[in-house]
């Protein structure tokens, strides 16, 4: 068929004229070069293909012609083992100009703010429900337009800052990584250009040695406002504690409690991994102030070298009796020749 239109406009095959409308309109405004200035020709290019997208599936004729003979057909071209019933050259499609269409749409200064609101309109930027519930930003006009003299002082969107939200992870999970599903919601603007609420589920792949503070982006995920970009949203990892292992670094912490007696005649170590194995570490030197037991590689996986790890710090607390016995201590002085 050559160009495929329905997958240019993001719709079905059986998409109603509202369904054609609705992606039109999104899809419009996201490629429009004005939109794009960093990108301008190739955005230009996108946002062609998608106007004549339209053209094409809102005429009930073109769509007729164009799901029977496909683009050839279009262009007056009559497909093989077609006869008389095929387009003729007389039919030939000529795409209208991209911006008459986004006009009829948008008006002709869509980007730019109308002045019966004044300059100091506020926009506010919010979500109800969803993980984002429960912030907002207000602000005025000058936040989202920027005024380029070069291009003949056009008013530009601006996107606005990203909204961030915590994402609250276990250290298991910073260990050996996990798949986190979210759910959010957020305004979106309508076929009537009004302002509506959706739901989408994000997908966030938590990387195993992933670190406190590690951001996760997803662009123009914010809500949508008229004449303003979509700001993008951005999980911030939040390392939650644990009850066992403190992490420094690439390396993990343990405090480890021993008696007197293991601390000075050695001792069996058994500790569960965070990735569920069992430890077992022979403690064989005398425990003494500031002593520390070093397992290599037993530590957090190394985000940018996955196949290395840090190392297993274990330091000890020992446990002295409350009391001795006068044959105990005897004892104790023969043992240790005090």
């Amino acid at each position: 068929m050559g160009v495929d239109y329905y997958n240019i406009l993001k719709v079905s095959r059986s998409a109603t004229d509202d369904d054609l409308k609705k992606s039109y309109r999104r899809l419009a405004m996201k490629w429009h070069p004005d939109k794009n200035p960093n990108n301008k020709k190739d955005a230009e290019a996108k946002f062609k293909q998608i106007s004549e997208a339209y053209e094409v599936l809102s005429d009930p004729q073109k769509r007729a012609i164009y799901d029977q003979y496909g683009e050839e057909g279009l262009k007056g071209i009559p497909p093989p083992g077609s006869f008389s019933n095929a387009p003729s050259d007389g039919s030939k499609f000529n795409p209208r100009n991209a911006e008459d269409i986004f006009a009829e749409f948008f008006g002709s200064d869509p980007f730019g703010f109308s002045s019966t609101n004044g300059p100091g309109r506020s926009m506010r930027f919010n979500s109800d429900g969803g993980l984002f519930g429960g912030f907002s930003v207000n602000t005025s006009d000058n936040v989202f337009r920027s005024y380029n003299e070069g291009s003949g002082g056009t008013a530009q969107p601006r996107k606005p800052p990203p909204v961030e939200t915590m994402l609250p992870c276990s250290l298991e999970e910073l260990y050996s990584g996990s798949t986190r599903k979210m759910k959010i919601s957020r305004n979106v603007t309508d076929v009537y250009g009004q302002s509506i609420q959706e739901s989408e589920i994000l997908t966030i792949d938590v990387k195993p040695g992933w670190k406190n503070g590690t951001k996760i982006t997803f662009p123009d995920k914010g809500n949508e406002q008229p004449n303003q970009l979509p700001a993008d949203l951005v999980f911030v990892l939040d390392e939650k504690p644990h009850d066992i292992y403190k992490r420094d670094g690439n390396d993990l912490l343990l405090t480890y409690k021993v008696s007197l007696m293991e601390a000075l005649a050695g001792a069996t170590i058994n500790l569960a991994t965070l990735d569920g194995r069992n430890l077992t570490i022979p403690l064989t030197d005398i425990v003494k102030p500031g002593f520390e037991l070093v397992i290599t590689k037993e530590g957090m996986p190394i985000a940018k070298e996955p196949r290395k790890r840090g190392n297993l710090r274990i330091k000890f607390e020992v446990k002295f009796p409350s009391r001795l016995t006068s044959e105990q201590r005897a004892s104790l002085r023969q043992v240790l020749g005090g």
